[in-house]
Order: C-alpha cells, then structure tokens, then sequence
C-alpha cells in the first residue's frame, strides 16, 4: 500500500510538472525554437522566442545573441548579446558570446574589449587568455602573446592548444631552449603533431 501510495504521489507531481511546462509560454518557447535549432532552421528558432520576447529577459535576449549568430545575423546577434550583458554585467557568457559575431565581421577591437572586460571580472579566465594571446601573436606582439599563454599552460599544463601556441611564442622570442621543450611536450599529447615537428625542424 504504501509503495502504491509513492507511486500515486510521483505520477501526480510528473502530471502536475507536464501541465505547468505546457502552461508555461516562455518554457514552450525555448522548448520550440531547440526542436528548429536543431532543424537548423534559425528564423522559425528566432520567430518562437519573439513571440515571447521580455527585453528584461537576460535568458530571452542571450539565446536570441546565438541563434542570431548561428543565422549568419551578427549585427542582429551583437544587439541581442549587448542587451544581455547589459542585463547582467557581471556575467562572462554574454561578452564571450559577443565575440563570436564581432569576431566573425572582422572587427577584432570589439572582440578584445570584450575580452579585456571578461579579465577584469576573471583575471585567470581561460578562453579570454587564450583568445587575447592569439590576437597579440597575429598582431606579432609575441611580449603579450607569450604573457596570456603563459598564464593559461601554468594553469593548465598539459594544454594542447596553448602548450603549442606559447612554443612558438618562445621561437619567435628566440628562446629556442624553451621552445624545444615545449614542442616536445605538444608531442606527448599528439605524437605525429605536423606543427610542433615543423617547430623542432627550425631549432638547430
């Protein structure tokens, strides 16, 4: 009887949980605009969450920045993330989500303040490292290259991406010596690495 009575009360509470979702037509939103995402059909996604739209909604207004992003609409997406971050200033996923469509038109200032901004909030965040020290090294500015990498292999050592990066950070420094080291250690994560052994090659 009373294993009858838990299994009444859990049916009565899943019954409960399955109307008020239905209810609910912000939840049926977001529930509609995953079944276009995945359909990759992104203006019905978008059209679902319009139909719901709260400017006060920091949820609404970050998935609008995605699948904005994901249609190829990155002034529309920028709009979206901005509201966000706006919404919740303190938060890192809006501004990392911001430099996906900045990064995408090519206007790399945006994308960096940005990411300026994220360190400001999270010194030692990962991604805004990693990505800062890319832009330095593209702009050949291997002194702050080599200082956000750095950072991002102290704190994870055995990095693949990073561990190469600041390699061939050192060799274009001319710390050869560390840059050796590094190369090799890229090699116990991906033996057959063509970039790490294309670095050794230059090392005499």
């Amino acid at each position: 009887m009373k294993k009858l009575t838990i299994a009444f009360f859990a049916l009565t509470v899943f019954i409960a949980t399955r109307v008020q979702a239905q209810d609910d037509p912000t939840r049926a939103a977001f529930s509609s605009s995953y079944a276009f995402e995945r359909k990759a059909d992104y203006a019905d996604a978008v059209a679902q969450l319009k139909k719901v739209y709260d400017e006060k909604s920091y949820e609404i207004n970050l998935r609008l920045g995605w699948l904005q992003y994901e249609a190829g609409l990155y002034t529309e997406s920028m709009s979206y993330y901005e509201k966000a971050i706006e919404l919740m200033p303190y938060a890192i996923e809006p501004r990392l989500g911001f430099v996906l469509p900045s990064a995408a038109t090519g206007d790399l200032d945006k994308a960096t303040t940005q990411y300026n901004k994220i360190l400001e909030i999270d010194p030692k965040n990962t991604t805004a490292n990693y990505r800062l020290g890319l832009i330095a090294y593209g702009k050949k500015d291997y002194k702050a290259a080599y200082n956000y990498f750095e950072l991002v292999v102290n704190l994870y050592p055995f990095d693949y991406s990073s561990l190469l990066m600041l390699a061939w950070t050192d060799f274009q420094l001319n710390d050869f010596a560390n840059a050796k080291i590094l190369f090799n250690k890229v090699l116990l994560y991906s033996p057959t690495d063509t970039s790490a052994l294309d670095g050794l090659s230059k090392i005499k």
